[in-house]
């Protein structure tokens, strides 16, 4: 399936129309739990995994064969302000430590049972320095979004993006007190942590710095390209490409952590509904990313401090995930195991 980004106005006219989940698949899935030999209810979490994958593939008993994690690297001018803890050269750095098994996201997807793709954006032409002027043209970032959606596999039945890129929870903070609000009590010190290890003075710092991006649009309303464009990255605009092209393909996915889902709250500024084929693998130690869960009123499936990134937390998710598949598909009903209802 073909899926091309077309312009800023395209993006906002596929946010309108977007599909849904299959509510007689929810309802088949929802009957069959409530004939397995168990109490209703008693698996929680990972009986509403089930009915929301069964929901976007389409069928009472969903199925993951082919999990694949996506990751997207890409270098952010705005490491010129000081706000990481590590220069820019280890993006690249770490992508050939990616392409050479590695990376804990290596090991965690072998564990999980998933493939790793990752694909670096243009390492050599870093994003400007979103602080003085836009991190990106709106070509380029429509370019970033294109290169998401076309990297998602034909197989693929559940996806996990993932990100490489220093300097990159700058952007996250930047677009969640753009999206989510600057008032006096969520100024930008509200959505920045320490990222790569910063200390308070550095994190004090990086926040002024995400306020300074946020002040010089005052009074203008961006819309989801123009977000993107203002305080993103390649990798953050590629992610919410991947994410917006499995909408439209009804692939389910696992968001990371704090970048993954920021990357996202454009799309959710142009859709309330757009993240609904999501769910949130992990909570992130960065302060920032519990706030936006807040603020989208989703719950993570782990929180276990993690604040990695690479699309870790999702494949550390994944095991739970198939074992809701697991539970839902493979226990006995009642009736099945001769086993009385009640």
């Amino acid at each position: 399936m073909t899926i091309l980004f077309k312009s800023a106005d395209h993006i906002l006219e596929i946010l309108s129309d977007l599909p849904t989940a299959c509510d007689a698949s929810i309802n088949a899935a929802s009957a069959r739990q409530g004939q397995l030999t168990k109490p209703p209810g008693s698996l929680g979490r990972l009986e509403e995994l089930a009915l929301w994958l069964a929901g976007w593939q389409g069928r009472e008993k969903p199925e993951i064969h082919h999990p694949r994690c996506v990751v997207f690297a890409g270098n952010h001018g705005i490491t010129a302000k000081g706000v990481s803890a590590f220069p820019p050269e280890v993006t690249m750095q770490m992508v050939a430590n990616f392409e050479a098994g590695g990376a804990a996201i290596n090991q965690l997807c072998l564990a999980a049972g998933a493939k790793l793709d990752v694909h670096a954006l243009d390492l050599d032409r870093p994003t400007a320095d979103f602080s003085e002027g836009p991190a990106m043209t709106i070509a380029d970032t429509l370019s970033a979004m294109q290169a998401g959606a076309n990297a998602i596999p034909d197989d693929a039945d559940l996806l996990m993006p993932g990100e490489m890129g220093i300097g990159n929870t700058t952007s996250a903070a930047a677009l969640a007190l753009a999206v989510m609000g600057n008032s006096s009590d969520r100024a930008a010190i509200y959505w920045t942590g320490a990222g790569t290890g910063l200390d308070a003075a550095g994190v004090t710092q990086k926040a002024a710095v995400v306020q300074k991006a946020i002040d010089r649009n005052k009074g203008r309303t961006l819309n989801p390209v123009e977000l993107l464009s203002e305080y993103g990255g390649r990798e953050v605009a590629a992610i919410a490409g991947l994410v917006l092209a499995a909408r439209l393909r009804r692939i389910p996915v696992l968001l990371d952590g704090y970048i993954s889902t920021a990357a996202c709250l454009p799309l959710w500024h142009g859709n309330p509904s757009a993240l609904a084929h999501c769910q949130i693998s992990h909570c992130s130690k960065e302060p920032g990313h519990r706030h936006i869960l807040t603020g989208l009123g989703m719950e993570a499936i782990l929180d276990l401090g993690m604040r990695l990134g690479e699309g870790s937390g999702a494949a550390t998710a994944l095991p739970i995930v198939k074992a809701a598949v697991a539970t839902h598909n493979g226990m006995a009903t009642f009736a099945e195991a001769g086993v009385s209802s009640g």
